[in-house]
């Protein structure tokens, strides 16, 4: 199992992501070959003095960086030897089983599809949340911002996708899936959601439990929860800032805490051939250990695999 990681991308880069490394080798009982993606000077020295056996990891070199506020197109093809764009030659060649990257989340989503391309059927991909449950369960949330205008076609597809991945991922037999929604009943909703709902009904790839409304969100009403890019970013953002008050407010509680983004590393882009995750830019030590070991999960489970099977004629 290889796994590639770009070193450059995220705030705290490469010194965290080292970190990170260093951490997923201290727990890992039979660790993945890493392949760190980066300037070869500056990450050379810190695997020295943190340890971490040269044998565990490849460094590839890649001298240019791309920033987090460049076009992601225009810096793709502008910076081929990129830490990002090299990471992604690997993983389009078959040296590499998945890519991790906190950088710039365009030029990763250009990336994964330009050089891996979506799964067949799939019209497009997507990004997933972690919604903590009241009652200690978990909950996936999706799209969350990257199709901000979406069609009735594919939130039944989130939704299929999502499905696999809160059963072979999360650990939910056959997960609850609800549409987002101003209300309970059928019939609700703007044109999109009233045009989804018997969509979702009729996909028997999906165990469909009907609408769910905000108030239910973090409740135990549903496992995967489907709505457009531009309603899910909205709560994922306001999820993010219920964290943040609770930090900032020194509120020691075992709920808030699973609001930190750290416990769940990044998010894969769900819906493409391989495994590609995308990590906060503000990304430390505890997000990088967590995004390799899904990456590890992914492949170790074959989700993508199953996912390309469901889409099957």
């Amino acid at each position: 199992m290889n796994i590639g990681l770009d070193m450059m991308g995220g705030d705290f880069s490469p010194l965290e992501a080292v970190k990170g490394i260093q951490l997923y080798l201290r727990n890992a009982d039979l660790a993945a070959r890493l392949f760190l993606t980066g300037d070869e000077g500056l990450i050379g020295p810190l695997i020295d003095e943190y340890e971490i056996p040269r044998e565990a990891v490849t460094i590839v070199h890649a001298p240019q960086v791309i920033a987090m506020n460049e076009h992601p197109t225009r810096a793709l093809k502008e910076k081929p030897q990129s830490s990002i764009s090299i990471g992604f030659q690997l993983l389009a060649k078959g040296q590499t089983d998945a890519f991790i990257s906190a950088g710039n989340t365009g030029a990763m989503l250009v990336g994964a599809l330009h050089s891996i391309k979506s799964i067949e059927g799939v019209q497009r991909p997507t990004i997933s949340t972690i919604l903590p449950k009241e009652n200690g369960g978990t909950g996936l949330l999706l799209d969350v911002g990257l199709n901000a205008d979406c069609k009735p076609e594919n939130l039944s597809q989130f939704a299929q996708l999502g499905s696999l991945y809160a059963q072979y991922i999360l650990g939910i037999g056959n997960p609850r899936v609800a549409l987002v929604n101003i209300g309970e009943e059928e019939g609700k909703g703007n044109l999109l959601a009233q045009a989804a709902y018997p969509l979702l009904r009729e996909n028997k790839q999906v165990h469909f439990v009907g609408n769910i409304e905000g108030r239910d969100l973090l409740l135990d009403k549903a496992d995967v929860m489907v709505c457009e890019g531009f309603t899910g970013n909205i709560i994922l953002k306001l999820a993010e800032s219920l964290y943040e008050i609770a930090v900032n407010k020194q509120i020691g509680n075992s709920y808030f805490e699973r609001f930190n983004f750290e416990n769940y590393g990044g998010t894969p882009v769900l819906g493409v051939a391989k495994p590609v995750i995308i990590g906060h830019g503000i990304s430390k030590a505890k997000a990088f250990f967590n995004m390799i070991l899904l990456a590890e999960k992914m492949i170790a489970t074959n989700l993508l695999g199953k996912m390309k099977a469901s889409f099957l004629p």
